[in-house]
């Protein structure tokens, strides 16, 4: 599986884009794999500050739907709103295309955030 190594993890598979105070969330190749195919993705809480740890939003797949955790406190500033006519792009391309929500960060970004190595052995890669 694919983990960039500029990017940082969660263990609740969201990716971080560091871009100086702002950054790009999304979920990784994993995640996308495990819930299948994406047919809708929620994120109403553009404009709000959530708290690490915090849920965004939602990712429903075609079985299941699954909450998005906040991987650091920050306000949200923008939904790719690509994804209300293709939700699929996070199938297809997590790690661009398929990004979630950009977030002008609050603070110090947490020590909990993984490398990508650290990421693969969390999967037992």
């Amino acid at each position: 599986m694919n983990f960039p190594k500029e990017l940082k993890y969660t263990k609740d598979h969201e990716w971080v884009k560091i871009d100086g105070g702002t950054v790009t969330i999304g979920i990784t190749e994993f995640a996308q794999r495990e819930l299948g195919d994406i047919v809708y993705v929620e994120v109403e809480t553009v404009g709000e500050t959530i708290e690490h740890g915090e849920v965004f939003g939602t990712v429903e797949a075609v079985k299941t739907v699954s909450d998005l955790f906040m991987p650091l406190s920050g306000e949200i500033l923008e939904f790719n709103e690509e994804l209300e006519n293709s939700p699929e792009l996070v199938n297809e391309d997590p790690y661009g295309e398929g990004w979630m929500i950009k977030v002008k960060v609050d603070g110090e970004l947490p020590s909990d955030l993984l490398t990508s190595e650290e990421y693969g052995e969390l999967l037992g890669q």
